[in-house]
């Protein structure tokens, strides 16, 4: 079984997978959708859901810098209620403090272009996102 690691913005929601051992993540895709359609969004899911073999999700928790919790972390809480509603699974939430800026550094380093890094930086924050997740549950150098 694998995790599923996401990272919901207001129109997409970016998707990462680990491996079986739940060590490595990779991404998966972005998913667009109408604004706050998150309808629209589960049922992309759904789709990947029936391919791959899941057994929990990581979702991506947008607290404010100083920790705090405001509009955006409210919002994905309740989508984590309605994934739990249509899949049955746990859902964990994952503090996502500066992935989609991480996600950016890394690819201005790759020397991505600005339009590909627009298409790749949902995927690849869900990817940071899933990673920290892995690596504090068995450890490794975040979990310290």
């Amino acid at each position: 079984m694998k995790y599923l690691g996401l990272d919901l913005g207001t129109r997409s929601l970016g998707i990462s997978i680990s491996d079986l051992t739940k060590t490595v993540a990779t991404t998966y895709g972005t998913v667009h959708f109408e604004e706050k359609d998150y309808e629209k969004a589960i049922k992309e899911l759904a789709t990947i859901m029936e391919k791959e073999p899941i057994e929990k999700i990581v979702l991506g928790y947008p607290k404010n810098m100083n920790g705090s919790i405001g509009p955006r972390a409210l919002e994905t809480v309740e989508f984590k209620k309605m994934l739990e509603k249509r899949f049955d699974l746990e859902v964990e939430l994952q503090d996502e403090r500066l992935s989609t800026k991480e996600a950016s550094g890394y690819m201005i380093k790759a020397d991505m272009s600005r339009k590909k890094r627009k298409q790749k930086i949902d995927s690849l924050a869900a990817n940071i996102i899933l990673q920290t997740y892995l690596d504090k549950r068995k450890g490794g150098e975040y979990g310290k």
